[in-house]
């Protein structure tokens, strides 16, 4: 592939704003917050920032739940000061992507407000509403994804309306031509804008079965999560595409989708020339500890025993975009741990295991995409109690996690491992006053170890995180390999091996080899893999053919037999 499009060859890095730079002393970030801080950004190489939700938002989701898809909340700014971001971003070569929330909306939607009003007003069928069972309970017994059933009465109506996710966020009806209009409308006021692309939020669930039935219990509470129901609901497709001949055909930007639940399998349907996509966050390789659902009671928790399914994951997305779209290669992002605890135990130093895992990343094949904070290794964190967390996922999950008779203590593990908060905790820039985040009372507590693991302090270590990712993210858009790193086809090499992860990167007859060993212990492997090979970049100092030390990664690079 040697016309590559500028979003193939660049790094994506995702910025939750509420959580990156207060200019303002409101303990929130807000977008002059982005702006100030580009030139950072354009250091480790970024063509793109992924923007969460900054809309106008009553923030019961964090700006997951719009009032309204063309406006800027007012605790983040202006829409004068994303038309300076968008300019200001330009001008460093670095295009801005939106979030697009199009499964559900607020509660305080002016479409929502009207729909609810009656049974026969304008937007009466814009939002999924179904009459009680006979005994006045709701329609299903499915949980939504917060906990709780995906179901809240509406006494205006008379009916229940359906959420996938909380209460404040009701399911808009894709059913409805007018209301697809409507969400395409919005979309293209953005690209009128100059946005570099959008993501989609939670977009597998936007299609819902056509019967609404109970469905097996999982749990104590006897309900069944929703996404067991309704995610990739076949026609679901039939929609997308006519959102990207509405939307994104025609533009030079490009879209990536929230997806979990889609296969590597699948993929060819999703992406590509064919596809509604140019790229989709699959979550195979993200949800090995959950076996059975999402339940964080019932996950397995990090172990070594689970590298060859992760490996697996990696390797499937690789194979099904090999000819075929694009992938987006993620470790990280708002809903998730941070990766230094995901893929790793407890008792590993994460200055160690972020080079481990920007190794992976950064030498993958596809669009790496950095969350904010990833490139310094910033940590989870470990609250008291559940009052002290923000999330309301944590809130639900713990909840349930009591219902099924765990213990308080018990519950409080789950929520410090799984927590969408230990990826929201603020950004730390100095080892001043809340890491130099804000002059005021931060949203989040700042991470008690800023001090030593912020962009000030690692800016000034030539063996931090930070300048590892520097130097890394040179060496994959403009070093000797980059055309290697950024066109090279995949192959995963020493499969059966316990405790390391490698792959080929080819190109003609030029190739990099990635050894990352994922053990707390000396892992070998046969010298004889990089005959003439040498160096190209490597986590420790004085790394040894053959061998790999605890969390170890290293790249060569070597002459080989034509990709031909």
């Amino acid at each position: 592939m040697n016309d590559l499009k500028w979003w193939q060859k660049t790094i994506v890095y995702q910025v939750y704003p509420k959580s990156f730079m207060d200019t303002t002393g409101s303990g929130q970030g807000d977008i002059p917050g982005i702006t100030h801080r580009l030139d950072y950004l354009k250091t480790l190489g970024v063509g793109a920032i992924w923007l969460t939700p900054v809309y106008p938002s009553p923030m019961v989701d964090n700006g997951y739940d719009i009032a309204d898809y063309t406006g800027i909340d007012p605790s983040y700014g202006s829409m004068e000061d994303m038309d300076e971001l968008i300019a200001e971003a330009k001008k460093r070569d670095i295009r801005i992507v939106m979030d697009l929330v199009y499964n559900h909306t607020s509660d305080q939607h002016s479409w929502f407000r009207e729909s609810r009003s009656s049974r026969d007003n304008a937007k009466a069928d814009w939002y999924i509403w179904r009459d009680a069972k006979p005994d006045g309970s709701a329609p299903t017994n499915w949980r939504s994804i917060f906990g709780g059933s995906a179901w809240t009465w509406c006494e205006e109506r008379q009916q229940y309306y359906l959420h996938t996710f909380a209460e404040a966020q009701p399911d808009l009806n894709w059913e409805n031509p007018d209301v697809r209009r409507a969400l395409y409308d919005a979309a293209n006021f953005w690209v009128d804008k100059g946005v570099g692309g959008f993501r989609i939020d939670a977009i597998v669930y936007i299609k819902k079965p056509q019967d609404f039935a109970d469905g097996e219990p999982d749990s104590a509470d006897g309900m069944v999560n929703i996404h067991k129901i309704i995610a990739d609901t076949p026609g679901i497709l039939d929609f997308l595409h006519e959102f990207r001949r509405e939307v994104f055909d025609g533009h030079d930007i490009f879209t990536v989708a929230e997806a979990n639940g889609v296969e590597p399998s699948e993929l060819a349907d999703w992406v590509g020339e064919k596809g509604a996509f140019d790229m989709l966050f699959e979550f195979s390789h993200m949800n090995l500890e959950f076996p059975d659902g999402e339940l964080w009671s019932h996950a397995t928790g990090w172990n070594l025993k689970l590298l060859p399914q992760l490996k697996a994951c990696l390797t499937a997305s690789q194979q099904a975009t090999a000819d075929n779209g694009w992938y987006p290669v993620f470790f990280e992002n708002h809903d998730q741990m941070r990766s230094v605890r995901h893929f790793f135990p407890d008792d590993a130093d994460p200055a160690v295991t972020a080079k481990a895992m920007a190794t992976v990343l950064l030498t993958l094949r596809g669009t790496p995409f950095i969350y904010e904070g990833q490139e310094i290794g910033m940590d989870n964190i470990a609250w008291d109690t559940i009052g002290e967390y923000n999330d309301i996922s944590s809130h639900g999950q713990y909840e349930l996690a009591l219902g099924e008779e765990f213990s308080e203590s018990e519950a409080m593990r789950f929520v410090h491992r799984y927590s969408r908060d230990n990826a929201r905790t603020p950004m730390q820039w100095t080892r001043g006053y809340q890491a130099g985040f804000t002059k005021g009372k931060p949203w989040l507590p700042v991470h008690e170890d800023y001090r030593t693991c912020c962009v000030e302090s690692e800016a000034l270590d030539e063996h931090s995180v930070l300048i590892y990712y520097r130097h890394l993210s040179r060496i994959r858009r403009t070093g000797e390999v980059a055309d290697i790193l950024q066109q090279g086809s995949y192959q995963e090499l020493l499969r059966e091996h316990p405790e390391i992860y490698a792959f080929r990167r080819r190109l003609g007859h030029r190739q990099t080899i990635t050894l990352v060993n994922f053990s707390g212990r000396e892992a070998s492997y046969p010298a004889d893999l990089l005959t003439g090979a040498s160096t190209v970049i490597t986590s420790m100092p004085g790394t040894c053919k053959g061998t790999l030390r605890p969390y170890e990664a290293a790249v060569y690079v070597m002459e080989g037999e034509d990709d031909a």
